[in-house]
């Protein structure tokens, strides 16, 4: 595939990294170890709050997923197989292109439900037709970053790229260190076979070109950079020069990097998510709770990506996926004496969506609180839905966790960003979205 042309820049001041005895320099020589989760067991929502049986909670998210994954491909599916090869895409319908992050998403719900064949298909498409075989940029995931209908601008996006190594390694710890058969998967009927899918070399690779790329150019070439930043440990928003000093809420993902810790005995990744969790605490507005699209690694805002926006929402569910995958506390202490950040945050965010009129606000805000567009976005209603999960002590909290629960599984041409918005609430809100 050929790799995306990116104009160079100047010399980024910590874009270069040294190899580490971990061996990131090959990723054969990078042992993976198992991850563990919380000691404590993982918040139902549906359950603790809206005293929702076991049963009608797998249900839910049953139909859910079926209907994304496998219903009417003209106005309800978001996933769809690849005739005659082992594969499978996730398409943005709106935006008419395939983009890494929905990729990465759909294969961490396929993960978390257990869904190998539909997991193994994800990625077998990402690594024959997104990821970059040659040049600078070999190993990166093209994606589209385009915001009107059907242009697909291309990009190299680290959401997408961080989530398939999250559930890379999640499919490592759950279909081969545990399963007796390796992992093959199983061929849903009337399929084709998918090929058996070394998950640790996968996630090994991913490890090793987000952190090393620089190293395994020989240095900047064609402004081509890490995609996490040596010096500061935030990532930046593009592997290029353009992105210097740039990072955005929903890329910074603790959560995960603590994990990525566990997994490869790098203490980097622990200091990564301790300045993730630092950078968060800067830009999040101290009254709303809100945060911006992008900013500078300082906080400083960004002309035209300094409103909470669509680009925004999935910050709210790394701030809780962080909270119930790293704390060590228990979310359903009653009364809760816990004032965690990540908790304040989120009563911060529903209290100012409680006053806005929980069933009316709008989709876009300046981060003291200004509404910019009154549409009603779904995707939003499912991220605020999460943060009921550990805004334990917020009045009306049940009600957001509700607006979840009471949500139409998404159709028509917006069902892309609403669709896997929800499936992920429905698991995190359903206690399903587990380390394994």
């Amino acid at each position: 595939m050929v790799a995306l042309a990116i104009a160079a820049g100047a010399l980024l001041s910590g874009c270069h990294s040294t190899v580490d005895s971990l061996g990131y320099d090959d990723p054969q020589g990078l042992n993976l170890h198992p991850m563990q989760g919380p000691t404590s067991p993982y918040p139902n929502a549906f359950g603790q709050v809206l005293g929702k049986s076991n049963a009608e909670i797998a249900q839910k998210i049953s139909d859910a997923f079926d209907q994304l994954f496998h219903g009417d491909p003209s106005n309800e599916a978001i996933y769809f197989p690849v005739s005659g090869q082992p594969q499978a895409y996730i398409k943005d319908i709106y935006h008419g292109d395939i983009r890494t992050d929905g990729m990465a998403l759909g294969m961490l719900i396929a993960v978390e439900l257990g869904k190998q064949d539909e997991f193994n298909r994800l990625w077998n498409y990402a690594v024959a037709n997104l990821q970059v075989m040659t040049g600078p940029d070999k190993g990166y995931f093209l994606s589209s970053c385009a915001t009107t209908i059907d242009p697909v601008m291309p990009c190299f996006e680290p959401f997408g790229s961080q989530h398939m190594l999250m559930a890379l390694l999640l499919a490592y710890d759950r279909w081969t260190l545990s399963a007796p058969d390796g992992g093959v998967a199983q061929a849903t009927a009337d399929a084709v076979a998918p090929a058996t899918v070394d998950y640790a070399t996968g996630a090994k690779a991913l490890l090793t070109v987000m952190r090393h790329k620089v190293d395994q150019n020989g240095g900047l070439v064609d402004g081509v950079t890490d995609m996490i930043d040596a010096n500061t440990a935030l990532v930046f928003v593009q592997p290029d020069v353009t992105g210097a000093d740039l990072t955005s809420p929903s890329i910074e993902l603790p959560g995960f990097y603590d994990l990525w810790a566990q997994a490869t005995g790098d203490p980097f990744w622990n200091r990564a998510a301790t300045a993730a969790r630092a950078y968060w605490a800067r830009v999040a507005y101290p009254k709303t709770g809100l945060v911006p699209s992008r900013s500078h690694f300082d906080g400083a805002t960004v002309d035209g990506s300094d409103t909470f926006a669509s680009d925004a929402y999935r910050s709210l569910v790394n701030f809780v996926v962080d909270r119930i995958w790293t704390a060590s506390p228990p979310l359903y202490s009653a009364p809760s004496p816990d004032t965690a950040w990540d908790v304040a945050e989120a009563g911060n965010l529903l209290n100012f969506f409680i006053g806005a009129d929980i069933k009316q606000y709008g989709r876009a805000f300046t981060l003291d609180g200004t509404t910019v567009d009154a549409f009603h976005d779904v995707a939003l209603v499912a991220a605020n839905g999460t943060l009921g999960l550990i805004s334990v002590n917020t009045l009306r909290r049940s009600d957001f966790i509700q607006a979840v629960w009471d949500m139409d599984t998404a159709t028509g041409t917006n069902r892309y960003f609403a669709g896997t918005m929800q499936l992920i609430s429905l698991l995190l809100l359903g206690g399903q979205f587990q380390v394994y």
